[in-house]
């Protein structure tokens, strides 16, 4: 049950995260005067902005488990970054040496196609792994079972953002040599990146999580039985009479051993029309043999199923969303509304007593 704690995921995010910071110290260094007299160094515009995109790209890919399937383009944007800094020290050295005065009107020209080459390059890129959240479901099936993704279609929306003042800087440096618009450029996708590294971190986690409960689940390892909830009988009550007693035993059975109550979208319509019940029918034996309605009654076993694993130490190490998620609930606040309501605690101090 021992979890990674790092893999390429981790290192992409965190890569992408590296760059866009250290091309943004780069620019603040150069802005407040903070550089070398060195003419090199003052020259030497390491572009580590190529090389945001790619890892993104690669963070996609590896997220949704999907890199097997589609291309790899780090080699080709290391190549790209390799040569551009390479083109870039033989114009530094040539205008040191050959040029009078060592007019640096060359280097700047470069600049200015490097940067036109880089955004198209990044737009490709970033083109790609827009397609494959938004349109290419049926390459990442797998990996919707566990996370929505709405999160980081959250992120791409503000990367167009992101991407539109790159784009508009660039123009305005094209058209007056101004370059003070790229500060809003550094801004936002300081802002985005930072938001996406805490998000990616913290949806990554979840996910790995739930892939390896799923899998306990699926396994039968931490299951709850059909001997939870036991029914209540009220001798008052004209409608219990052993058929019912079956019937109610019938469903309950249907429920937990197919796993059915692990279902966020389980519906009582669908549970009745499977086991051939009317669903007044259906719901009176709920009300009658559980006391709870049958929403309270899924989640009654919902929370059965999250405390045999909070209660597990093999699973000390899993979040409790991740828990609480594949036990069935569809957001954390639901979950720990349940949880507080039938066990009179929080999911946190429950699992500190184990």
């Amino acid at each position: 049950m021992s979890k990674k704690k790092c893999d390429r995921v981790i290192i992409f995010l965190n890569l992408t995260v590296l760059f866009i910071s250290l091309n943004n110290l780069q620019r603040w260094l150069i802005d407040n005067g903070y550089i070398s007299d060195c003419f090199v160094i003052q020259q030497l515009l390491v572009p580590w902005y190529v090389l945001v995109l790619p890892m993104f790209y690669a963070f996609t890919t590896h997220f949704v488990q999907v890199q097997d399937k589609v291309r790899d383009f780090l080699k080709f944007s290391l190549i790209v970054f390799t040569v551009e800094i390479v083109i870039r020290m033989g114009l530094i050295l040539y205008v040191y040496y050959y040029v009078p005065n060592r007019d640096i009107h060359l280097i700047e020209v470069y600049s200015l196609y490097e940067d036109v080459f880089n955004l198209l390059y990044s737009i490709f890129l970033f083109v790609k792994a827009s397609l494959l959240i938004f349109r290419r479901n049926h390459l990442i099936t797998y990996i919707l079972s566990y996370d929505d993704l709405n999160w980081i279609k959250w992120f791409i929306r503000m990367g167009v953002v992101v991407i539109g003042f790159w784009a508009v800087a660039l123009l305005i440096k094209l058209l007056t040599g101004n370059t003070e618009a790229f500060l809003f450029l550094n801004l936002s996708s300081s802002i985005v990146l930072y938001w996406m590294g805490y998000q990616g971190v913290y949806k990554y986690n979840v996910l790995r999580d739930r892939i390896v409960l799923r899998s306990s689940i699926e396994t039968n390892k931490v299951l709850i039985g059909a001997q939870e909830l036991k029914a209540h009988s009220h001798s008052e009550d004209e409608f219990l009479n052993e058929k019912h007693q079956k019937d109610f035993e019938k469903i309950k059975s249907h429920i937990i051993n197919d796993k059915l109550y692990l279902d966020p979208l389980l519906s009582m319509e669908v549970l009745a029309a499977e086991l051939g019940m009317s669903k007044s029918y259906f719901s009176k034996l709920i009300n009658s043999y559980s006391d709870f309605n049958f929403s309270d009654f899924i989640n009654a076993l919902r929370i059965e199923q999250a405390k045999r694993f909070l209660s597990n130490k093999a699973y000390s190490n899993y979040t409790i969303v991740a828990i609480g998620l594949e036990c069935g609930f569809n957001s954390k606040s639901t979950f720990y509304a349940a949880f507080k309501k039938f066990t009179s605690e929080t999911p946190s101090t429950f699992r500190a007593k184990y």
